[in-house]
């Protein structure tokens, strides 16, 4: 049964997010959640009930520490309408290979907007499209799932901007251009995929345009 809903939302402010220092300091699936954060994910949990109400909801997590946490808190608001969840590694956030100084990172994002974020492949790390292939396989899983007759009524999605990007971009089967133009999420913002009487899911939610 195809979900009323497909709900994403990327995690709660990091520890990299306010010092991107960390990045180079601690592996990125380790950072945790501010303070911040916590409380973004917080109100977000309750967004979502009053979105979903009493209906059921399936989850689907990347397994970084903050996605993991955010779903936590998310929890608090939604824990009685979960019926499953399960981590995986496809809807993780984009590699960024080995830990580098932040001038090196930050030489490298330079570079990267210079060229081409779905492009351009970072140093020991991956591509957008490396990205874009992996949210690919995640998709024919999702579809699989739906297909099932005790599929939940609304399906969520605890993830990453880059991968939350290309998750749009993979279904809506934007171009490279329409991709790029999309700016990256804020953090715990939520988007929704409604279903429509045609089956099809339009989309819901203020994703801003680089170039309007």
């Amino acid at each position: 049964m195809k979900p009323n809903r497909i709900i994403l939302i990327r995690h709660g402010e990091s520890e990299g997010n306010v010092d991107r220092e960390q990045y180079g300091k601690i592996p990125d699936f380790s950072l945790n959640l501010t303070e911040k954060g916590i409380d973004q994910a917080r109100k977000a949990g309750a967004e979502i009930k009053n979105i979903i109400g009493a209906e059921t909801v399936g989850v689907y997590i990347s397994p970084f520490y903050r996605t993991r946490q955010t779903l936590k808190y998310l929890r608090e608001n939604i824990e009685e309408n979960i019926t499953s969840a399960s981590e995986d590694p496809r809807i993780r956030e984009q590699e960024w290979g080995h830990l580098r100084p932040l001038e090196e990172n930050e030489d490298i994002k330079i570079e990267r907007n210079e060229y081409s974020t779905f492009y351009f492949r970072i140093p020991d790390g991956e591509s957008g499209a490396d990205v874009f292939d992996r949210v690919s396989t995640f998709l024919e899983t999702l579809h699989r799932d739906f297909r099932k007759p005790d599929f939940p009524e609304n399906a969520l999605i605890v993830t990453h901007g880059m991968t939350l990007r290309l998750f749009l971009m993979r279904w809506y089967h934007w171009t490279v251009e329409e991709f790029e133009n999309i700016r990256n999420p804020k953090n715990c913002q939520i988007i929704v995929m409604e279903k429509q009487d045609d089956d099809k899911y339009e989309l819901i939610g203020d994703l801003k345009k680089r170039n309007p």
